[in-house]
């Protein structure tokens, strides 16, 4: 970065505009050298702020970057909608300069307005944002008696967003647009999934209260989901096996796991399904099981999910340090463990299945080697035997987990 005056100043727009900034932030704009913000935020300043107006860049990075580069030591204030710091440029600024270097006058959020006028706690409610992602990133949080509040790139968004509730059986869902809020002419208009709010205003959100109808199917948030849930060819993590994987590999806010071998994806999808920050890396040799994996990830609410097509471990190199590895299969592939071990950080989980002789004396001399805790599961279920019923035994598979 050029030289720039500490701090930026990032000052939050209602929808009523200027004459809803704090005095601290009509300070910044008024000794500002250059406001940086969307053509419609800079239509809303006062004629009194007199520092040049600069339109944010499309695509923003790395063009905000290159406009704080030529700034020339000059004061800036970028202008952003509501509170800076959820899900607004706030977050962005302080990934580009630091913390230190970003001082935010926040406006009321989209949320806590929304709140206000439908009474939720706003502690209780669960944002999802469609302002630079698809609609399936709502499948994830659909759970009967949970409320949403979905922010709208666009009001004819809204459309898509209810066709997308009642696919997935939540047409009974009830749905308030709530559009400019703020704003003289806001707008909160109430409908259901079924028969929708006709779209309109600018600044959009839609509030769900989600109510599963008669035969829904849906997931919970945990890890466990059941096997069925997920499209595969037999290459499947199956669910026990994978709650047991994922309970170890210990998914957090923020983490990148790459899932090698990744098949259906299972492991993968739910570890990105444990929250909204968590990535995924899915590794997978074969483009028909790649293809189909992505198709999983959308429908299951993490379309975000990376999927890398190639063999392991030559694809591993220059994708992103991973926080966890799980590997599925193939402990006995030349150089494939001690690549995913030399990949992870201090910390770094890595969790390993094996069902063949071979791959278990493999995980064997990797724990005289690397330490870590070696276990064997065994998973019997109950089906008819004639006229009674008798436990059938899975295939047994070995668990070799370890951090670094």
């Amino acid at each position: 970065m050029g030289e720039l005056v500490v701090p930026i100043d990032v000052v939050g727009l209602g929808a009523d505009g200027a004459p809803g900034v704090s005095e601290a932030a009509r300070s910044a704009l008024l000794a500002a050298d250059v406001v940086i913000g969307s053509e419609r935020q800079l239509a809303l300043l006062p004629d009194d702020v007199g520092a040049e107006r600069v339109a944010l860049p499309r695509p923003l990075l790395p063009g905000l970057g290159d406009l704080l580069d030529g700034a020339d030591g000059r004061r800036i204030v970028v202008l952003a909608s509501g509170d800076p710091s959820w899900h607004g440029i706030g977050s962005t600024l302080v990934r580009l300069v630091g913390p230190g270097a970003v001082r935010t006058h926040p406006a009321p959020s989209t949320l806590s307005l929304a709140c206000a006028r439908l009474g939720w706690p706003a502690e209780h409610v669960t944002t999802v944002s469609l302002l630079t992602g698809p609609a399936a990133s709502i499948i994830a949080a659909l759970q009967p008696g949970r409320h949403l509040l979905v922010l709208l790139a666009a009001a004819a968004d809204l459309p898509g967003v209810a066709d997308l509730l009642c696919r997935n059986g939540f047409g009974a869902s009830a749905l308030t647009l709530l559009a400019d809020l703020g704003a003289h002419d806001e707008t909160v208009r109430t409908g259901t999934a079924r028969m929708p709010p006709m779209p309109t205003g600018r600044l959009t959100a839609v509030a769900i209260d989600c109510a599963a109808e008669p035969g829904a199917t849906w997931w919970p948030s945990g890890p466990g989901l059941p096997d069925e849930a997920f499209e595969h060819d037999g290459q499947l993590t199956k669910r026990d096996l994978r709650a047991s994987a994922l309970a170890r590999l210990a998914p957090a806010p923020g983490q990148l796991l790459w899932d090698v071998g990744a098949g259906a994806g299972s492991v993968g999808i739910e570890w990105m399904r444990h929250g909204p920050t968590c990535r995924t890396i899915a590794v997978e040799r074969h483009a028909e099981r790649a293809e189909r994996l992505g198709r999983n990830a959308s429908r299951l609410g993490v379309p975000g999910l990376q999927v890398v097509v190639g063999p392991a471990p030559d694809v591993l190199t220059g994708l992103d340090r991973p926080d966890a590895v799980f590997v599925g299969g193939g402990a006995t592939s030349a150089g494939l463990l001690d690549a995913c071990w030399a990949a992870l950080a201090p910390g770094g989980r890595l969790v390993v299945h094996a069902v063949t002789a071979e791959s278990e004396a493999a995980l064997v001399g990797q724990r005289s080697t690397r330490g870590g805790e070696l276990v064997r599961i065994g998973v019997e279920h109950l089906e008819p035997l004639g006229g009674f019923s008798g436990w059938r035994p899975a295939r047994a598979v070995t668990q070799w987990a370890v951090t670094r």
